[in-house]
C-alpha cells in the first residue's frame, strides 16, 4: 500500500537529514511508475508493484533518495544501477546493497572515489545545494552486486533487466511489460553522450540500441529528461543516426573534454548525438 496517495501530479517531496532539508520532485507518469528528479538534474524512476519495489538509478547522492522512495511505498525495495557513472551511482550511499553488471564495476571505482565526489560536492555548493561535505565524502558506498539479465516479478509488475552495452560495457536498460514502457537509463536521451572513455563506437552503440525495437513498448523514460516520450521520437534519433550523418558529423566542444575529438549529429529534430570519432569504424 503506497504512503501517499497520488493523482497523477507532479509534487515536490521534502525530506529532512539532520539539520538539512532535501527536495525531489516525483512525476507519477503512468500507474505505479515515479520519474524522481534531484535538483542536481538527474532522474531515478521507481516502479511500485503490489508485493515489492524496484528503484532504478540513485542519483548524485545529495538528497536522500531511499527516504523519497520510502514516503512514496513502504513495500520491500531492490535497487539496480544501469551502469557506473557518478550521477547514477553516488546515491547508492543511502543503501545497503545495490546491483549493477560487473562490466562496470571499474567505473563505479572511479566515480565513487574522493576526486569525483569532492568536485560533484562543489558544483553542489556552487548551486546552493545544502549538503553535509563531511558525510558526503565519507559515507561508505558498498560495491554492488553483480546483476545479471533477469525478469523481476513487483506483483502486478514485471521488471526485465535488459543488458545493453552502449553508454558504458555494463549499461542495462529495463522494460516494463504492463506500461509497455522502456527505460532506457543513458542509452537514449535526446541528448546522449557517446564520447566517454569506455562509451562503445558509434555504429556499435546504434546496433545494440536498435535491438531493443523487437519490444512493444510504446513509452520512453530516460535519465536526463522528466518527460515521458513516445517511442516515436526514439525512433527518429536512431532513423537519424545514419553512417552518412556520422561520417559528416561536425566538430564540437564539450567542456572539460578538450583533449577528446568530439563530433555531434543531430538525428532528428530537437535530439542530439555526441560520440567520439576516432572510434568511428569506417
Amino acid at each position: 500500500m503506497n504512503r501517499v496517495e497520488m493523482e497523477g501530479q507532479t509534487f515536490c517531496l521534502e525530506i529532512k537529514n539532520g539539520g538539512l532539508t532535501m527536495a525531489m520532485m516525483v512525476h507519477p507518469v503512468l500507474p505505479g511508475v515515479y520519474h524522481l528528479a534531484d535538483t542536481m538534474g538527474v532522474c531515478q524512476t521507481l516502479l511500485v508493484g503490489e508485493k515489492q519495489a524496484l528503484l532504478v538509478d540513485a542519483g548524485y547522492g545529495i538528497e536522500n533518495v531511499r527516504q523519497t522512495a520510502e514516503e512514496i511505498t513502504s513495500l520491500p525495495l531492490k535497487v539496480i544501477l544501469t551502469h557506473g557513472h557518478h550521477d547514477h551511482v553516488l546515491g547508492a550511499r543511502w543503501f545497503s546493497e545495490t546491483w549493477m553488471f560487473p562490466e562496470d564495476q571499474e567505473d563505479f571505482a572511479e566515480y565513487t572515489a574522493e576526486p569525483t565526489r569532492r568536485r560533484i560536492l562543489n558544483s553542489a555548493k556552487a548551486n546552493g545545494l545544502a549538503v553535509d561535505e563531511l558525510e558526503y565524502l565519507s559515507a561508505e558506498i558498498p560495491t554492488p552486486k553483480p546483476l545479471a539479465e533477469q525478469t523481476i516479478g513487483l506483483g502486478g509488475l514485471t521488471a526485465q533487466i535488459i543488458h545493453v552495452p552502449a553508454h558504458t560495457p555494463g549499461s542495462c536498460v529495463v522494460y516494463v511489460k504492463e506500461r509497455k514502457l522502456l527505460l532506457t537509463a543513458d542509452d537514449w536521451n535526446p541528448c546522449t553522450w557517446a564520447f566517454f572513455p569506455k562509451a562503445l563506437p558509434a555504429q556499435v552503440f546504434r546496433s545494440n540500441v536498435r535491438k531493443l525495437f523487437e519490444l512493444p513498448f510504446e513509452h520512453v523514460l530516460c535519465s536526463h529528461r522528466t518527460a515521458l516520450y513516445d517511442r516515436a521520437v526514439m525512433q527518429a534519433f536512431f532513423d537519424g543516426m545514419t553512417d552518412e550523418a556520422l561520417l559528416s558529423a561536425p566538430r564540437v566542444t564539450i567542456g572539460g573534454w578538450e583533449q577528446t575529438n568530439t563530433h555531434e549529429v543531430v538525428p532528428a529534430e530537437g535530439q542530439v548525438f555526441v560520440f567520439d570519432r576516432d572510434k568511428l569504424q569506417l
